[in-house]
């Protein structure tokens, strides 16, 4: 097993692949060695000795893929330090409720490995971008009325302080 850390994700329209970019960068700016990629390529986790997995958040869960991933691979991933984020357009409400109902959407993937840590992070709407037509509606309502709006509201800053947190957490021993 190598000292590599693998930054996997499952995302609809990139945002959530840029956060996870955005923490590949900087655990190797802080020294670690990194990969980063998509969740359907990820086939071994052998050669990791921790693993970094975030998931855009769609109907208020982890991406199907990204659930089933930590499913299939629990065993694996309770071995190594293993650290999980999200990416929903929820915490970018005023309304701090949808904050803490953030904090349990990533209860289905506390039950089956125990992260390190965990990153919660607002997304990017492009309403262009939906791909289903019915969603598409959803958020051209929910932004003629107010609840959202589009463009990008991640927070960079915050998204590499925790990244740059997570290089201690990678690298102590099994947990």
């Amino acid at each position: 097993m190598s000292k590599k850390i693998l930054v996997a994700y499952a995302t609809r329209n990139r945002s959530t692949a840029e956060i996870a970019e955005a923490i590949s960068e900087t655990l190797a700016e802080n020294g670690s060695q990194v990969e980063v990629r998509p969740i359907q390529q990820v086939t071994d986790l052998e050669p990791y000795q921790a693993i970094v997995l975030g998931s855009a958040i769609h109907d208020k869960k982890w991406l199907p893929e990204a659930i089933n991933f930590v499913r299939e691979n629990q065993t694996a991933l309770s071995e190594k330090p293993f650290a999980a984020f999200l990416v929903c357009m929820a915490l970018t409400m005023k309304n701090q409720n949808y904050h803490r109902m953030a904090v349990e959407w990533l209860e289905p993937v506390r039950r089956l490995v125990s992260p390190v840590s965990e990153g919660f992070f607002a997304g990017a709407l492009d309403v262009e971008k939906v791909s289903s037509l019915l969603h598409q509606s959803m958020f051209r309502i929910s932004v003629w009325t107010g609840v959202w709006t589009e463009g990008d509201h991640r927070n960079w800053e915050a998204i590499r302080a925790w990244a740059s947190d997570l290089n201690n957490k990678l690298q102590a021993p099994t947990p």
